[in-house]
């Protein structure tokens, strides 16, 4: 089965995002279940396709809102509200719709479609909608703009956060509505999609990596705590506001947390934590912390940075949003909820020095499970088309 996997941006090889990371995570999974893939989106400049012969780029594009140009993030705006787009799906319409059929003819003969995402399928809905497909929800997107809307204090942000819930809902509806199965990556999502009868949909397990090696040798500790993250992505930058301002007042003067990652304009350091910006190797960063936050407030879908400490056997102390999609507790993760409390627990795991544990039997069960769904999803599929063709 030859199929089309429409994503905003294509992989590269280095994924930085929980949405990449999910993402190659998905399509090694298909491929390994027998399918074709054959990959169409956006590149990030100068990061070239990781894999050029089955790849279709649609041209290099920059989507971060953070640091764009006030005129571009005008133009951005005008092009949503003209189109009736979101402004998500108004970034990725720097080509035509011309330019994505073409696009599409150049790829030959396919069977179905894998939308992974509302964003790219939001910009061009219209073209995807000849054959079959499957639906990859990373998160419920409306549930998430509105809990954005609620959020912010800026009046304006609050009426486009509102609008794009409103937009989003009523996309992720059709998608639900027109393909053969949906995917989400937590299983609350389903019902949140009306999706949950299980001849409509399943959660997928994700990896964040092919394979985990044996973590269990003694580790350097460069800090207390270690946070690293898209920051800019709003569900994320409210995580980490809760932490800086409900958390770290709780902490001992002593304690040092890094976080990484690019940090949005208006959020500062307190006392006792340093951002110290992008780091060349993610993994040796979070192995250099005593203890790992997992700090979700918000948000749906499934936090794969908590799947990444779980394969690592990392010590990681956890809000309750950030398990969700997930089933598994490693012994050496607490789940605390209240500012305080989830403080207290920081400094008595680093303090204490709470033992790594071998992440490898969690990885292994979570790769099995996804192949077994993703098994599940290619065979409703295959019907669909079966039932298309009689």
């Amino acid at each position: 089965m030859h199929l089309i996997f429409v994503t905003s941006l294509v992989p590269d090889g280095e994924p930085g995002t929980g949405y990449e990371i999910a993402s190659a995570a998905i399509i090694a999974a298909l491929r390994r279940a027998g399918a074709r893939v054959t990959i169409l989106g956006y590149s990030w400049p100068g990061r070239p396709p990781s894999d050029p012969e089955n790849t279709v780029s649609l041209g290099e594009i920059n989507v971060r809102t953070e640091g764009a140009p006030a005129l571009q993030k005008a133009k951005w705006l005008a092009e949503a509200l003209m189109s009736g787009v979101t402004f998500a799906s108004a970034k990725l319409r720097a080509t035509n719709e011309a330019d994505v059929r073409s696009a599409l003819q150049r790829v030959g003969p396919f069977d179905a479609y894998v939308i992974n995402g509302v964003q790219l399928v939001g910009a061009f809905e219209t073209l995807f909608s000849d054959k079959p497909s499957i639906f990859i929800a990373h998160n419920v997107e409306h549930r998430s703009a509105a809990e954005n809307a609620e959020a912010v204090q800026d009046i304006v942000q609050r009426i486009l956060f509102t609008r794009e819930a409103r937009l989003l809902r009523q996309i992720e509806a059709r998608l639900c509505h027109r393909s053969s199965f949906t995917f989400t990556l937590a299983e609350e999502d389903r019902a949140a999609l009306g999706v949950a009868s299980e001849d409509r949909s399943a959660a997928l397990p994700l990896v964040t990596r092919p394979f985990v090696e044996e973590m269990l040798a003694s580790r350097e500790i460069a800090c207390d705590a270690a946070l690293i993250g898209t920051w800019s992505w709003q569900p994320n930058r409210i995580g980490l506001e809760w932490f800086l301002r409900e958390v770290t007042p709780w902490l001992p003067r002593n304690f040092r947390t890094q976080v990484a990652g690019h940090i949005p304009a208006g959020l500062k350091a307190p006392y006792g934590v340093e951002f110290i910006g992008r780091v060349e190797d993610a993994k040796a960063f979070v192995r250099g912390a005593a203890v790992l936050p997992l700090i979700a407030q918000a948000g749906t879908g499934v936090q794969l940075k908590t799947i990444e400490a779980f394969e690592l056997g990392l010590p990681c102390i956890a809000t309750s949003r950030s398990l969700r999609g997930i089933s598994y507790l490693p012994a050496n993760c607490r789940v605390v909820d209240d500012p305080s409390a989830f403080a207290a627990a920081l400094a008595e795991a680093a303090s204490e020095r709470m033992p790594d544990v071998d992440g490898r039997q969690f990885h292994q069960a979570q790769l099995r499970a996804l192949d077994e769904k993703i098994v599940l999803g290619l065979s409703k599929l295959a019907s669909t088309r079966g039932k298309a063709a009689a």
